[in-house]
């Protein structure tokens, strides 16, 4: 019989995440749904010329969107986190689409004041920061608003492209009820002969198998489901591929990663600059492959070997406390302050732990200004479940901080630096486990999760994003994305990326329709670029202490007062330059000829 996944509603209290710290009943989140449906009335009914006519109105139009924004931060997160637990809870499904319908009600009421801010010439502008002083704590929000002057559209326009957000995010929502609600997962045979059914959150613990059957049936029986279904998710990539396009052209930019990364104020050359250094150390990766073939003796490495440990299992099984334990032990060199914070999200149910039934896949942490962050997980008692929490808490202290020390319109910091915080509490936690053992097998794998963590940050995720630029750049040509094109093309780029000692095997082709992270509008680079900046981060925190310590705290605290890359040039690295991922792949590289004189 297979392994079954609990029901939500068998869920320990102590193991899931504190929703009651929203609202302490879903009567009261209605009522404050009715409160924002009524502001959002408001700010519709409010003409533009009323609402930047003069310094004082506009003042007046920012205190009421602060107010308006705190209540849409806390209702979202309400209804996101209930939704999330269980994607086939109906009454839940149906109160996140109602909570999104707001949000959505406010972005298009909002699009024409945004557009008249914009249109404002600069002397005016300048005339109003001084006639309404008050206005100048909203000033870093306003500038940010007018850098893209030029492509922004007239107020009619704005709103118009506003209120197609919902249905342009369609396909992104279709996506994540067919992976992780709709679809049947498949059963398969573990090392002990019991049936375990392949989730999306146990099927790379099933690759980390010893048994290269467990890894092979798992492989073969997990893309196969893909496979079946993979007309209908070409058709979804393709959707929002051209979707991405579509709002880039309608704002005046040439593609739609231009459009995506500008956005978040970072220059295209930084997406170009990620590539062209990864392909001049593919050397690296190459190595690594050859290494991972030559310890695991084996005379073909495929795919679904890419996982397994090199060192074999580790017989150390980690618990959710340990974990805990050696998380806040790593980063006690960020500070007092920062473990405190660190141990209040730990005690005060930020996190929701365990995998349930219809649980959303994989892990993420979500801000919420007014109450705390809340961190999604589905602990697997293993090494990378360690490292998970460890990253997310990074992105939860990272939010908490820009929460504490900046209005609602400033906390919001860009995605461009969203997995620097989070990246760097792993590499701190890596550095802490490496000295705090002797242990030769230990240290392997500890290596070899570090290696793999290169592998599939550094490496996979740019190989990702140059999918994701090329799928676009086929769209935005005009040609059309096959089930067969897409497989094609992730093949190629698969086989390039890993080099001739592995066996790229047919089901490989099928990859990108399990990513879900292709839904975010080129996102995906951002890991490998985070990545990069972290690594340089952490070994400057751990080789000149305070100082280092001090620049990155106020990193946390920042939000979005000045632009990603200049706040990540104040913390101490310049990511304008491939210095920074040059230097990454370098230390790739060192560990891997470390690992070859621990068991070569």
């Amino acid at each position: 019989m297979a392994k079954e996944l609990w029901k939500r509603s068998q869920a320990p209290k102590e193991d899931t995440w504190a929703v009651e710290d929203l609202y302490a009943t879903e009567e009261a989140f209605l009522s404050d749904v009715g409160k924002m449906e009524g502001m959002i009335g408001e700010l519709e009914g409010l003409a533009q010329e009323q609402a930047v006519g003069s310094a004082e109105k506009l003042l007046a139009c920012f205190q009421k969107l602060e107010h308006l924004m705190a209540l849409l931060d806390r209702g979202l997160n309400y209804s996101e986190r209930n939704a999330d637990v269980d994607t086939a809870d109906a009454h839940y499904q149906a109160l996140s689409g109602k909570m999104m319908g707001v949000y959505h009600r406010f972005e298009t009421a909002l699009a024409p004041i945004n557009s008249w801010i914009v249109s404002m010439e600069e002397e005016q502008i300048q005339k109003f920061y001084q006639e309404a002083p008050g206005l100048c704590a909203y000033r870093v929000s306003i500038e940010d608003l007018r850098r893209l002057k030029e492509h922004t559209l007239s107020p009619e326009m704005e709103a118009l492209l506003a209120s197609s957000q919902e249905m342009g995010g369609a396909t992104g929502k279709a996506y994540s009820l067919l992976a992780d609600a709709d679809f049947e997962n498949p059963t398969v045979a573990d090392a002990s002969g019991e049936m375990v059914k392949v989730s999306t959150g146990r099927f790379v613990p099933m690759l980390e198998s010893q048994d290269v059957r467990v890894r092979r049936e798992t492989f073969q029986a997990y893309y196969a489901r893909y496979e079946q279904y993979k007309n209908t998710f070409a058709a979804l990539y393709e959707g929002k591929a051209k979707a991405n396009f579509f709002y880039a052209k309608a704002r005046k930019y040439n593609s739609a990663m231009e459009a995506a990364v500008d956005a978040n104020n970072v220059p295209k050359e930084v997406y170009y600059n990620l590539i062209e250094a990864v392909h001049e150390n593919m050397k690296h990766m190459h190595d690594y492959v050859s290494l991972r073939k030559k310890l695991m003796g084996v005379e073909e490495l495929h795919m679904y070997d890419v996982y397994v440990p090199i060192v074999g299992d580790m017989k150390e099984k980690i618990t959710y406390a340990q974990a805990q334990e050696e998380i806040a032990a790593a980063l006690n060199v960020l500070g007092e302050d920062y473990v405190s914070v660190l141990k209040e999200g730990f005690e005060n149910r930020w996190i929701d732990r365990y995998e349930n039934e219809g649980k959303r896949s994989g892990a993420y942490s979500s801000g919420c200004y007014s109450a705390h962050p809340y961190v999604l997980m589905n602990f697997q008692y293993n090494l990378d479940s360690e490292f998970t929490l460890a990253h997310e808490m990074g992105h939860a202290l990272h939010s908490y901080y820009s929460a504490k020390h900046n209005n609602i319109f400033d906390s919001e910091y860009k995605i461009f630096v969203a997995e620097v915080a989070s990246t760097c509490n792993e590499a701190l936690l890596m550095d802490y486990l490496l000295k705090h053992t002797e242990d030769k097998e230990k240290k392997a794998h500890l290596i070899n999760y570090f290696l793999q963590q290169f592998r599939s940050t550094l490496y996979r995720q740019t190989m990702f994003a140059e999918f994701e630029l090329l799928t676009h750049q086929k769209v935005e040509k005009g040609e059309a994305l096959t089930a067969e094109e897409l497989k094609k093309l992730y093949y190629g780029l698969n086989v390039q990326y890993y080099g001739e000692d592995v066996v790229s095997d047919p089901e490989i082709a099928i990859e990108w329709a399990r990513i879900p992270h292709f839904y975010y509008n080129f996102y995906v680079y951002q890991y490998a670029t985070s990545f990069a900046a972290s690594m340089a981060l952490s070994k400057k925190i751990l080789t000149e202490g305070q100082p280092a310590v001090e620049r990155y705290l106020r990193f946390l605290g920042s939000g979005c007062s000045k632009a990603p890359i200049e706040l990540l040039k104040d913390a101490g690295v310049d990511m304008t330059t491939k210095e920074p991922i040059r230097e990454a792949l370098k230390t790739f590289g060192e560990l891997i000829q470390e690992m070859e004189a621990l068991l070569g």
